[in-house]
């Protein structure tokens, strides 16, 4: 029997080409609010005796819990064989230690919630950085499934001359692994942050890449203020306008046109997250991680 494929809020943009990856049936469901702002579910596709896979869009998660835990719940009560999330963006990783006496460490606290509904969980590239892996605060199987390849493809068929420019030092895990795969230079900058919107780069010298398309690459796009003072740093040293190129496309406010007005020439970012500047498809990527942990159970 094919996998059930569930899509939860704000995947429609990518739950089609999902369901053909995976070779799954799309269910049909029915979510929606009631009037006191409660979510309602239900399932009109069996999941009795099925893999369930959840595809749940977590940008600005908490609006979205409860139908990720409704549709969880309510598959293993009619009997699912199992329920899995792909969830392509996952929230609340950035918030790995106490930084402040009496702070929630939210990502092990978030991560508890999903370890108790699902069995397995696919995400792409999330925000590791204190945390070596997703099991260091999983207690079920979890894929970091990797957009590099797919980002490395479109680099290769879409620039000339590119030179991959990491940010800050959290940056250089996808950009060394990108830049590799595409067979390209690439550099780091380095980065001090001074609250969440205010950023300060310094950069190498970079004038050996002057003939060269440039390319600023981080895992996400949120306030913009690193990709803003990164898309400054280049052209002060007269390199051509970048490409800013990103895994997640946050875009809390406006930013989006805040790096435009910066001098970015373009934006361009996965389909984790439904936004005009997707360019690249992660679908495939994501079946095939989840298809793996399927099979392994």
């Amino acid at each position: 029997m094919k996998p059930l494929l569930v899509p939860l809020q704000d995947t429609a943009h990518m739950h089609e080409a999902l369901a053909r990856a995976l070779d799954a049936e799309i269910a049909d469901t029915e979510l929606r609010r009631f009037p006191d702002g409660e979510t309602y579910f239900r399932f009109d596709t069996s999941p009795a005796g099925r893999d369930v896979i959840l595809l749940a869009g977590l940008a600005r998660p908490d609006e979205k819990l409860p139908a990720l835990i409704f549709a969880a719940q309510t598959a293993r009560a009619l009997q699912a064989k199992s329920v899995g999330l792909i969830a392509p963006y996952l929230p609340y990783m950035r918030q790995d230690r106490m930084f402040r006496p009496g702070e929630a460490i939210s990502s092990i606290h978030f991560a508890k919630i999903i370890s108790g509904v699902v069995d397995w969980l696919v995400t792409l590239d999330p925000h590791l950085h204190r945390w070596k892996a997703l099991s260091d605060i999983y207690d079920v199987p979890a894929e970091a499934a990797h957009a590099a390849p797919a980002i490395a493809d479109w680099i290769r068929r879409e620039i000339q001359r590119p030179v991959l420019i990491g940010p800050d030092a959290e940056s250089r895990q996808w950009v060394s692994r990108i830049a590799r795969l595409a067979g390209v230079d690439h550099v780091v900058m380095n980065k001090s942050r001074h609250g969440d919107r205010k950023v300060e780069i310094t950069s190498p010298d970079l004038g050996r890449w002057r003939n060269h398309t440039p390319v600023v690459l981080d895992d996400m796009i949120s306030t913009g203020m690193t990709f803003i003072a990164a898309t400054r740093a280049v052209l002060e040293q007269g390199l051509p306008a970048p490409i800013c190129c990103a895994i997640h496309a946050i875009y809390s406010d406006d930013a989006d046109n805040a790096l435009h007005q910066a001098g970015a020439a373009r934006i361009v970012t996965t389909n984790t997250i439904a936004h005009s500047s997707n360019a690249i498809d992660v679908s495939a990527i994501l079946a095939a991680a989840a298809s793996g942990l399927i099979s392994a159970r």
